[in-house]
C-alpha cells in the first residue's frame, strides 16, 4: 500500500523537495520518510519521477537509509552553511556515484552510475543541490514564516519570494499584520 504524499509543498527542485519531507502542520512535526511507505509516496511524486525518469527505484530500507543520509547532509548545509560537517556529509553521499559521459544512439549523453540502485535518489538529490549552488545559491531559502520548516528555490524574476507558499504562510503573515494594525489601540 502506498501512502499519498500529504506535504504542503511539492514540486521544488529535487534537493529542496527532499528537505521538505519534514514539515509542520498545526504545530505538529511530520516526516514523510519515517517509513518505507512514506518513501514510496515520495518516489511517486512529480519531482522525483521527473528527475529519475527511466530509472526503477525500489522503496526499501536501503534506499530510505541513503535518502536520510542525504537529507541530513542537506539540512546541515542549508541550516548552517559554515559548518564543514555539511560539506563532508554531502561529499560522502556523492562518493557513492558519478556521471559518465557516453556516446549514445543520438549523440553524447551523461549516464549516472551509483554503487547500488539504492543510492540513486540520494545521489541525484545531492548532485541537484550542487547545481542549485552553481546556478543561484542565494535563491535557496527558508520560508519567511518562523514556524515553518520548509525551503524553496526562488525562481521569481525579482528574486524576492519570501514564503514557501503564498496561500499558506504568506496569507497567514498578511492576516497577522492586518490584525495587528487594526487592533492596536
Amino acid at each position: 500500500m502506498t501512502v499519498e504524499d500529504p506535504r504542503p509543498l511539492v514540486g521544488e527542485p529535487l534537493s529542496i523537495d527532499l528537505l521538505n519531507t519534514r514539515w509542520m502542520d498545526a504545530g505538529v512535526r511530520h516526516d514523510l520518510l519515517e517509513s518505507v511507505e512514506g518513501l514510496a509516496a515520495w518516489l511517486a511524486g512529480p519531482t522525483v519521477e521527473r528527475d529519475l525518469r527511466g530509472h526503477a527505484v525500489r522503496a526499501d530500507r536501503a534506499t530510505l537509509d541513503a535518502l536520510l543520509e542525504a537529507r541530513d547532509a542537506l539540512a546541515t548545509l542549508v541550516g548552517r552553511p559554515e559548518d564543514p560537517a555539511g560539506a563532508a556529509a554531502l561529499n560522502a553521499v556523492l562518493h557513492h556515484g558519478c556521471v559518465r559521459p557516453v556516446l549514445g544512439a543520438d549523440g553524447p549523453v551523461q549516464v549516472v552510475e551509483v554503487d547500488t540502485p539504492a543510492w540513486l535518489p540520494a545521489w541525484v538529490a545531492a548532485e541537484n543541490y550542487l547545481r542549485l549552488l552553481d546556478d543561484r545559491p542565494d535563491r535557496i531559502r527558508p520560508c519567511g514564516n518562523p514556524e515553518c520548516v520548509l525551503y524553496f528555490y526562488d525562481v521569481s524574476k525579482s528574486g524576492t519570494r519570501r514564503w514557501c507558499s503564498m496561500t499558506a504562510c504568506g496569507n497567514r503573515a498578511k492576516a497577522s499584520r492586518h490584525y495587528t494594525r487594526h487592533h492596536q489601540s
